[in-house]
């Protein structure tokens, strides 16, 4: 059975921090740090995961998982430079008023569950910088600081998670 990862981006593959250094790159249409990203292909790599896109950014693709956005081109270029590729996406579980309110974390963790059930995996863990206010989701859950994003203390606690080495904190 293989390893599943589900990634969120803002707060993981970028950071309040990075954006406060970065706006040249954000006005380009650049919004993820390419160093961020290397960090995770660490994970990926290690545990030859597939990486299921749980973040808003599932938005900016098709159906066959083509960016329609320039900001979606530039994150598969990047992730694709580090031999990582998107498996898949979460379902949209999301109402109006949870998109009006912009209260996502609501809803993530029944999206990650309804993916799990669709396509059963025993191995998986979930890479978000918010609480998905779920026990089982929170027990295989590595949250990142959304001001720093993904950092090595955070890939180890994953590769423990989802090695089953040791317990996530």
């Amino acid at each position: 059975m293989s390893n599943v990862i589900f990634l969120d981006v803002d707060g993981v593959l970028n950071s309040k921090f990075w954006d406060n250094e970065h706006q040249r790159e954000i006005s380009e249409g650049k919004y993820v740090d390419v160093d961020s990203v290397k960090l995770f292909s660490k994970l990926v790599k290690k545990t030859d995961a597939k990486v299921i896109l749980h973040s808003g950014w599932r938005f900016w693709f098709d159906d066959k998982m083509k960016p329609n956005r320039a900001e979606a081109r530039f994150f598969t270029d990047v992730l694709e430079k580090e031999g990582i590729l998107i498996s898949g996406v979460t379902p949209d579980l999301t109402t109006e008023e949870i998109r009006k309110a912009k209260k996502f974390s609501l809803v993530k963790a029944d999206e990650i569950l309804q993916w799990l059930k669709d396509n059963p995996t025993d191995n998986w863990l979930v890479i978000d910088d918010l609480d998905l206010h779920n026990s089982e989701i929170t027990s295989h859950q590595v949250k990142t600081d959304a001001e720093v994003g993904l950092t090595e203390n955070d890939v180890e606690k994953a590769l423990d998670l989802l090695l089953g080495n040791v317990g996530c904190k």
